[in-house]
Parts: C-alpha cells; sequence; structure tokens
C-alpha cells in the first residue's frame, strides 16, 4: 500500500465520522459555518457558491440569491458575505449585481496579484426567459447571455456596477454562455505572471442543415476569458469547438500546476464517451488546449455537475477536486487529490453522507483550505456550507514547522 493511500484511509476514518454527526445548517466552530441558509434575506434559495481570499486574508464568499424559488431563470441576484475570521463568522450579506428582475450569476471572482483588487465576472440575461429558448436562438442578443466584469479595490466591501464586456468576449453564433462558475486564476509566474483566467462554457448554433432543436446537447463547448491587465479589457483564450458530442465541457473549474500549466476540469454535458468528467490542459496561459477535452475515469465516483479543482502552495503539494461522491446522485460531498498533475486521483476524505451539489475551493493556509458547497438534510439546495478542511500532511507537503497563509483563486442547474 502506498504512502498516500494510507494517509487517505487514515483521513477518511478520522473525519468522515464527524461530518455525519453534524445536522445542516450548524455551525462547529472553527469545522463549519453557513453563509448562506434558504429562506433567508429575502431569497428562496442560494446556489452556485465561488469563494477566493483576499492578500488581507479576507474570504469572500460569493452566491445566486435566487428570489423567485430553486430554478436557473428569474429574478436573481448575485450576493456576498465577507468573513474575516477565515470562515469562521461572517459578515452581513450584500448585493453585488442586483438582477432587478433578470438574471444575474455564475460568478467567478479572481485576485489580481498585481494590485490585490478583486475582479469578479457574471454572466446574464432577461428573467423572461428561460435556458431552453436561449438554446434555441429564440431570443435576441439583449436578452440572450451576456458577460459583466466588476471591481473592488477595497477587500471586497464595495464593487464597480456591472460592466457589459460581451462584444470582447461573445462571437456571433454562439448561444448559451455561462463564466465558471467559482474561483478564476491568476498566473503567478512564467511568460504570463499576472493574467487573469477565467473558465467558461458556451453552446453554438448548429451548422446549415443539422437539426436546430436547441437541445442537441453536442453544439456544448468550453473556452476561457483572458485579461493582461488587471481585467480592465478581455479577450477569448481558447475555444473547445469540436461540438462532436463525445465530450461536451460544461461549467469548468482551472488552477495553475507548480510547472505553469494550467488544469481545467468540467462537467461533461451528456457526452456519449463514458464517464462525468473531463479535463484537460493548457501550457501558455489558456490560449491554447495541449489536447481536447478527455474523460478523467479516476473521478468516474462525480454525478453530473460542476465540481472545483485548486492547486495547494507547498513543496510536493496536492492537486485537490471537491464535488458530490455517488455517480448516480448529488450527494456525499468529497475531497479527491492527485500528486501528478491530474493524471489521476485517490479520495482524500468525504465531508458528509448528505445531500451536495456545486462546491468551491480556497486554500486558507498551508495544508489547510475551505470547501464552500450546497448541501443540506433533506435536498442538496437548503444552505451553502463552509468548511475548513485541515489536509494531512503528508499528502499537503506541508513542512513540520510550516505556517503562513495564502488565497484561492459554471448554469446548467
Amino acid at each position: 500500500m502506498t504512502s498516500l493511500r494510507r494517509t487517505v484511509l487514515a483521513a477518511a476514518v478520522l473525519l468522515t465520522p464527524l461530518a455525519l454527526a453534524r445536522p445542516a445548517a450548524a455551525a462547529s466552530g472553527d469545522t463549519s459555518s453557513v453563509p448562506f441558509t434558504a429562506g433567508e434575506g429575502g431569497y428562496d434559495t442560494y446556489r452556485v457558491p465561488a469563494v477566493v481570499m483576499t492578500p488581507r486574508g479576507t474570504v469572500l464568499a460569493f452566491a445566486e440569491g435566487r428570489h423567485d424559488g430553486a430554478g436557473d431563470s428569474g429574478d436573481i441576484d448575485v450576493v456576498l458575505r465577507r468573513s474575516t475570521d477565515g470562515g469562521r463568522t461572517w459578515g452581513p450579506l450584500s448585493v453585488v449585481a442586483a438582477g432587478r428582475g433578470d438574471t444575474r450569476g455564475n460568478p467567478a471572482p479572481v485576485v489580481d496579484p498585481r494590485t490585490g483588487a478583486v475582479v469578479l465576472l457574471t454572466s446574464y440575461n432577461s428573467g423572461a426567459v428561460t435556458e431552453a429558448r436561449i438554446m434555441r436562438g429564440e431570443v435576441g442578443p439583449e436578452q440572450g447571455r451576456r458577460v459583466f466584469a466588476q471591481r473592488s479595490q477595497d477587500d471586497g466591501i464595495r464593487f464597480t456596477p456591472p460592466r457589459d464586456i460581451t462584444s470582447e468576449v461573445k462571437p456571433p453564433g454562439w448561444r448559451w454562455y455561462a463564466t465558471g462558475p467559482g474561483h478564476a486564476v491568476a498566473l503567478t509566474h512564467g511568460p504570463h505572471a499576472g493574467r487573469l483566467v477565467v473558465p467558461a462554457n458556451h453552446s453554438a448554433a448548429p451548422p446549415p442543415g443539422s437539426p436546430d432543436t436547441g437541445q442537441e446537447a453536442r453544439w456544448y463547448g468550453g473556452h476561457a476569458l483572458l485579461s493582461d491587465d488587471g481585467g480592465r479589457t478581455w479577450r477569448l483564450g481558447f475555444v473547445d469547438d469540436t461540438y462532436d458530442g463525445a465530450a461536451n465541457a460544461n461549467e469548468t473549474s482551472a488552477t495553475e500546476l507548480p510547472d505553469g500549466r494550467l488544469y481545467f476540469s468540467s462537467r461533461d454535458q451528456n457526452g456519449s464517451a463514458p464517464g462525468n468528467r473531463l479535463d484537460t490542459y493548457s501550457s501558455d496561459g489558456g490560449a491554447t488546449l495541449d489536447r481536447p477535452y478527455a474523460v478523467q475515469p479516476a473521478l468516474d465516483d462525480v454525478p453530473v455537475v460542476q465540481g472545483s479543482v485548486l492547486q495547494l502552495r507547498g513543496h510536493r503539494a496536492p492537486l485537490l477536486f471537491s464535488g458530490p461522491s455517488v455517480p448516480t446522485a448529488r450527494r456525499a460531498p468529497a475531497l479527491w487529490a492527485s500528486t501528478d498533475a491530474g493524471r489521476t486521483f485517490t479520495r482524500l476524505l468525504t465531508l458528509s453522507e448528505r445531500p451536495a451539489a456545486y462546491s468551491d475551493l480556497v486554500q486558507l493556509g498551508h495544508g489547510t483550505v475551505g470547501v464552500l458547497y450546497e448541501t443540506g438534510t433533506a435536498g442538496a439546495y437548503e444552505g451553502i456550507e463552509f468548511r475548513r478542511v485541515r489536509v494531512p500532511r503528508t499528502v499537503a507537503g506541508e513542512p513540520a514547522s510550516g505556517s503562513g497563509s495564502g488565497s484561492g483563486s459554471g448554469r446548467a442547474g
């Protein structure tokens, strides 16, 4: 048995029983808190979490605040809660992007390493239309999916109004469009250091002569948005436009590997290839892909759902993945670890056996991560919990005397 697997088994034995004993909305000191609870703050449901930590150590938890119900359409705001104690307690709820009857969501935040500013990209459509109508091409450009950028220079206290960047990053012929969801990436070394990379996905209009039902999953593809000036201007990076129906990248998370490559992990939206997770790499800062998206068989336990990836900092630190761990249900949120840059993954620990869905990861310190994830007792959308998790030292690559802090840098339902 390898040392990694021994550590994984020990972590699962030690941590899983504690997780099972906790009720869905309980907070347990340094272990867990619940920044978003359904029915509170004027919202029926909170969904689609995203989280980053600022250079000052403030944890910013974003979500969609859905006024009218749990559905993906209608009056939806992007909301935020701030924590100055590592996610143990949270400040008041604030609205970052107000829907005012329309749909704003898919938060993709990132911290600009040059200035410390928090940059946030979100997606928009009219609250009067549905995803199905957009996919069928029945909606004009003003009511359809659009992309907006915002910026905070005061540690997430205030954000600039949403600025429409659709013309910079959405080609004609694309219908559906979704940023992230989850944290985006700021490159820290190599020739593209400082670049902001936001993973995203889209659907394209079928070519002439093909069925145009709006339900053809094979027209899904992934892409990236790039900024080299701290989020002031944006352009398209790689575009996955194979549209062969085998691997349909949707709701993508990304992270920077120690060798400077980007690793992208995506939900497979009804692709014909076996498996529910896809991945790929980029060696040029997201401008192109090293290979097309392909099935990641080591994550076959994950259902069709958004997930999050995060490369921990530190000598021989692992790449982490978070998501539900029952292949046929959104249940049993878990963490996986990879020590070979995403080629293989091993289950690290299970947070609970409760229902769970979307999640996002942030590094809080050497070997300590935060998991912001949808969960509940009877269903996965009763609230969004923040869980502090200590990654075992032999997995995290933490020096015995190490200490410090750090920051971490999708909509299909």
